[in-house]
């Protein structure tokens, strides 16, 4: 719920931001979807670390910055591509000679691209930077079929996620948290 509600706000401020540097300014939407994104981006991460995701123990900070940022990096470049795509075929200065157009498919490539991107971001955030989601699923399962304090341990300590942090907090650097 919390996921949900942090992405909503940080789809209006990319969308807001983004109408507006394409349709007042007339600027390029690549470039408007880039700076748009980071800005949502910058919002999307001080609000998931403060009331979304906690934090692994078994993970240095270190490593959940790097995660949450090439996470990002790698949701930029899917955005952007999107976003070009959506206009691709159009006259090269269409921003200026075919604007309503352009806009309108700029819009429609940021919806689709804020699908695809959400995804993206839910599933790596949730698989490295959440450390509740083994007990989480656990707790879907019928009562019959869920797995054993022991066995969730067991599944947590060989999990691709734990070796990582574990990793992360042996090659922290003396007095980084």
């Amino acid at each position: 719920m919390k996921f949900g509600i942090v992405g909503v706000i940080a789809f209006v401020i990319d969308f807001g931001i983004l109408n507006f540097l394409v349709g007042v300014f007339h600027m390029h939407n690549v470039i408007a979807g880039t700076i748009s994104f980071l800005i949502s981006l910058a919002f999307n991460y001080v609000a998931s670390m403060k009331f979304v995701f906690t934090h692994r123990e078994d993970m240095a900070r270190w490593m959940e910055v790097v995660i949450f940022f090439v996470s990002a990096a790698i949701g930029l470049f899917m955005n952007n591509g999107i976003i070009w795509l959506s206009t691709f075929g159009m006259n090269h200065d269409a921003f200026n000679s075919q604007h309503a157009e352009y806009l309108l498919r700029t819009d429609m490539g940021k919806l689709v691209a804020t699908v695809v991107v959400s995804v993206w971001n839910f599933i790596i955030r949730k698989w490295l930077l959440d450390d509740t989601h083994t007990d989480a699923m656990n707790r879907l399962k019928k009562e019959g079929d869920r797995l054993t304090p022991a066995q969730l341990e067991a599944k947590r300590t060989a999990s691709f996620a734990h070796r990582l942090g574990a990793w992360s907090v042996r090659h922290t650097p003396k007095g980084w948290q």
